[in-house]
């Protein structure tokens, strides 16, 4: 496979400071890690007793780069980073891999702050593939943008591939975080939470089908958004719009794991677009936010991408070749400068119509991103 589509940049920054690759598991971290070493024996993973004991010791091997992976699941990590590169950074070029705590640090103040870029890695995309049919955006959408069960081409190991990788994220990397005292019910939170995705996350609603107190449930969604299996949108607001205040909106990274496919498709524009964000963000320092649109009049828009806090494009999801949403064209009356995108899964028209709402199929509005 071609070089992921952070590689370039990561080889870059790792000349100035620490590289932190953050993202799911089983993403592709650990490859992107192998193929910018030189030498295999640059690479030191935590979960590896021989690896874990030359990191302790400070045996580090004799090479100019070192890869640390996994070390988040060290007690001191950070301080252990921080000793490492105030000693060697100035000859030796220090990447770290892993998933979970190291997406931590972006939200709260590090002794590590100035002394590294952290890179987010996600799952592979219409434009990283380079996808142009139909048939191939909807292979993607089957088996996932994951590169063990993209590239495995069978629906019936993806499936089990997703069965085993969500199972892993709640019996092990949940644990990552912190103690959870009855993973029997995190689990069913996890086999919940697909049949949700596209609709306002009622916290409340959770608790009850779960007889767990509103605090738990609160915690556990933090959980799974840390271990990177959903992630959450807010709701934009703007004293333009009677916008709701606090409802989010959650997906999966997974989306094989949706079984609606409408909602599924929702989903697979999401990551696409939340790609997008995290690589402006982290490449060229750019103010984004992916958000989504309803207000208390029950008006809704599925996504909305701000630059500088300002509406920049509203996307709405649809199945086919519907006609345009009209809350799009409420929303333009409010934002006029904003672009308005209304995708279909499987409708083929291309046209934009006399509000200037472009109607285009999912396969070519997505190569206009990352």
């Amino acid at each position: 496979m071609k070089k992921r589509y952070i590689q370039e940049q990561a080889e870059k920054d790792l000349k100035k400071k620490m590289v932190f690759i953050s993202g799911p598991r089983q993403v592709g971290k650990t490859t992107l890690a192998m193929a910018m070493l030189q030498n295999e024996a640059s690479y030191l993973n935590w979960d590896i007793p021989a690896h874990r004991e030359a990191i302790l010791k400070r045996e580090l091997p004799l090479t100019d780069v070192w890869c640390f992976d996994e070390i988040h699941k060290y007690t001191s990590w950070r301080d252990y980073l921080k000793g490492i590169y105030d000693e060697f950074h100035k000859t030796h070029q220090i990447l770290v891999t892993g998933s979970a705590r190291l997406d931590l640090l972006r939200k709260s103040g590090d002794s590590l702050q100035g002394r590294y870029q952290h890179l987010r890695l996600h799952p592979l995309s219409v434009k990283e593939l380079g996808l142009t049919t139909q048939e191939s955006f909807v292979k993607l959408m089957a088996l996932s943008g994951f590169p063990e069960p993209y590239f495995s081409d069978s629906e019936l190991e993806a499936k089990r591939w997703s069965t085993n990788y969500r199972s892993l994220l709640v019996t092990q990397e949940s644990s990552s975080i912190e103690t959870i005292s009855d993973l029997s019910k995190l689990e069913l939170l996890s086999l919940h939470l697909p049949e949700l995705v596209g609709s306002p996350l009622s916290l409340n609603g959770l608790r009850e089908d779960l007889q767990i107190a509103h605090k738990t449930v609160s915690r556990w969604m933090d959980i799974l958004e840390n271990i990177y299996m959903v992630y959450r949108l807010s709701p934009f607001g703007s004293p333009l719009i009677r916008a709701v205040k606090k409802e989010q909106k959650h997906y999966h990274y997974d989306w094989t794991l949706v079984q609606d496919m409408p909602a599924r498709f929702e989903n697979v524009i999401a990551s696409h677009l939340l790609k997008w964000v995290h690589y402006q963000k982290d490449f060229f320092g750019e103010e984004m936010e992916l958000r989504y649109f309803r207000d208390t009049d029950g008006r809704e828009v599925d996504f909305c991408l701000t630059k500088n806090r300002t509406p920049w494009m509203f996307i709405e999801c649809k199945w086919g070749d519907d006609s345009t949403s009209k809350h799009l064209h409420y929303l333009q009356k409010k934002f006029p400068d904003a672009h308005y995108y209304q995708v279909s899964a499987t409708g083929t028209k291309q046209f934009v119509n006399k509000n200037t709402v472009t109607h285009i199929p999912a396969l070519l509005f997505l190569h206009n991103f990352v």
